[in-house]
């Protein structure tokens, strides 16, 4: 990720971490992302329920993922996400314990 894209990142993951409609659709979107298989996937309809700043920054991250050969995954904000899979997702953060 360039900075560009890691500033949009950590955007969403802030948004993510909050107690709003907008945040939980933020952390579906970066669940989906993390590992959509045990953590539900992303429901593109819901872009439109979001601000445009918020939505601009989701279409950032599919961009960078877009343009990469090969999957990759934010690892370098595991933290950030395990916090947003304990609030969003606490039956599979509590099997995962």
């Amino acid at each position: 990720m360039n900075d560009f894209e890691r500033a949009a990142c950590e955007r969403l993951l802030n948004i993510a971490k909050d107690d709003t409609g907008q945040s939980r659709i933020v952390a579906n979107f970066i669940l989906a992302w993390w590992n959509a298989g045990s953590l539900g996937g992303f429901n593109l309809a819901e872009l439109f329920l979001l601000d445009n700043a918020i939505s601009s920054d989701i279409a950032t991250i599919v961009v960078c993922l877009a343009r990469n050969d090969e999957a990759f995954y934010p690892t370098e904000y595991r933290s950030d996400i395990e916090a947003v899979i304990a609030q969003w997702r606490p039956e599979v953060w509590q099997a995962s314990r």
